[in-house]
């Protein structure tokens, strides 16, 4: 069966397909959260101004409260058999859920190029270590090369062969990351003095909500849609939330210690987290460390490339499955080929990335889990087929206020894209604390929620389609 290209696209499962049970949810959120750049993370939310107690704090709920959302979400695929973008139909309409399909394929189209490229970037910086008569752009266009063709070969693969593969992935990077983190423990340390007041405290669960969870909720169902319907929803909320939170947790808190132990390799590893932490280890690891760091970010990748696949179908693009993610992974490519070698440095945009898809994405997720919350997660099938409901309005108008409101509530270090967001807050305001918080992430959420709740207390979504 692993070996069997997956043949459904955004089609409900048969319920002769659907198999296993909710803990088997597990092994692919921690794999596609097990990588080195979970280090980088830690570091990030200290240069907010965060000692080491309160970045780990911060940190840890925003990663808890995040994928607690994408948890919830995994609850409408296992009772729906269809993935997350297409269950979108029901709070949206079959027309009206493509603006949010859109994004979400542009959300991972984004994710699964950043990953090759890190993936691309660490693996030539040992390589050439390594082999040092290879050459810098030699070493990187060969770990780009295989990077990205093992991305797209197990997205085309599909569902089967991404839950066996990522499941063996953790094992290996669980021992791998073990032993790296022995060998680094003398650069360890505690002494990281905390400069920021709770706007910083604020901003940290923020950040950390935008690094993890808000980057997996339109990807939730597509992995619990293969489980039985009668499957636990506490079980599939508490593995799917413990699966992609917990390991990235024990690199978040190695990142916060390496900040306060040695600053000068903390500030190279936010920009370049495999180079930078490979130029401490020991060569008979490098190898091993290798593998570790370019799995790692493949594992992510390769979730990314199989959602995306599933978000162009959501669109109304008439091809088959595996022929959207060989198409993605070419966008993925040209991606790649531009940050790689192109492009100066990525980071500060892709920070600003994070922040307007982080908005956009808890706008979306408040309105898709009230909705769920009131048709009792039961969907109608005729509600998400393609001659269904066209517009949700009340959907799409909190999406919409939502989204906006947000991004005018946070700010962007890229200078171009800080001329297109925080247009509700003033130059004091930007510069303070509150801009520095990006609480325009929270507002989406609490927003869109709340005006989607509203709405449809006067002007109900599709009633005789409720699944009641």
């Amino acid at each position: 069966m692993t070996m069997t290209v997956e043949r459904n696209g955004i089609n409900a499962v048969p319920p002769e397909e659907r198999h296993g049970k909710p803990f088997d949810l597990v092994w692919p959120w921690a794999a596609a959260n097990l990588s080195l750049f979970g280090i980088a993370f830690g570091v990030y939310i200290v240069g907010l101004g965060l000692g080491v107690v309160p970045a780990i704090a911060a940190g840890a709920l925003g990663y808890l409260l995040s994928f607690g959302l994408v948890g919830l979400v995994a609850i409408g695929g296992a009772r729906s058999g269809v993935p997350t973008m297409t269950l979108g139909r029901a709070a949206f309409g079959v027309q009206g859920n493509k603006l949010p399909a859109l994004l979400s394929y542009v959300s991972n189209v984004g994710w699964e190029t950043v990953l090759v490229t890190l993936s691309a970037q660490g693996g030539a910086a040992i390589l050439t270590r390594l082999a040092p008569g290879l050459g810098q752009t030699s070493a990187l266009a060969i770990c780009f090369v295989v990077a990205a063709l093992v991305t797209i070969a197990v997205g085309v693969y599909g569902h089967a062969m991404i839950m066996t593969v990522q499941k063996y992935l953790t094992y290996a990077f669980i021992v791998l990351t073990v032993v790296y983190m022995a060998l680094m423990l003398p650069k360890l340390g505690v002494s990281l003095p905390s400069t920021g007041g709770p706007g910083a405290w604020a901003g940290g669960v923020i950040f950390a909500m935008t690094l993890l969870g808000l980057g997996w909720v339109n990807c939730g169902a597509d992995y619990s849609r293969y489980l039985p319907a009668r499957s636990k929803g506490s079980a599939i909320t508490l593995w799917t939330t413990l699966g992609g939170a917990l390991p990235p947790m024990v690199l978040l808190v190695f990142g916060v210690l390496l900040a306060g132990g040695d600053p000068k390799l903390a500030e190279a590893a936010a920009a370049d987290p495999v180079g930078a932490l490979a130029a401490a280890l020991p060569t008979w690891f490098l190898l091993p460390y290798l593998l570790a760091a370019i799995g790692g970010f493949l594992a992510g990748a390769i979730m990314d490339i199989y959602s995306s696949g599933l978000s162009m179908l959501a669109l109304g693009v008439p091809v088959k499955r595996h022929f959207a993610v060989l198409f993605d992974g070419v966008l993925m490519i040209l991606g790649g080929y531009y940050l790689l070698f192109v492009s100066g440095n990525f980071l500060a945009t892709f920070q600003a990335f994070l922040s307007i898809i982080g908005v956009v994405m808890a706008a979306w997720v408040a309105v898709f889990l009230v909705d769920m919350w009131r048709r009792g997660s039961r969907y109608d099938e005729g509600l998400l087929r393609a001659g269904g409901p066209a517009f949700n309005w009340p959907g799409l108008i909190a999406l919409v206020a939502a989204s906006v409101t947000g991004l005018g509530l946070i700010t962007s270090a890229d200078p171009n894209i800080a001329n297109a967001v925080g247009f509700l807050m003033s130059e004091s305001m930007r510069a303070g604390t509150f801009g520095a918080a990006n609480v325009g992430v929270v507002v989406a959420l609490v927003l869109g929620g709340l005006l989607y709740f509203l709405i449809t207390l006067v002007w109900r979504p599709p009633a005789a389609r409720m699944g009641r």
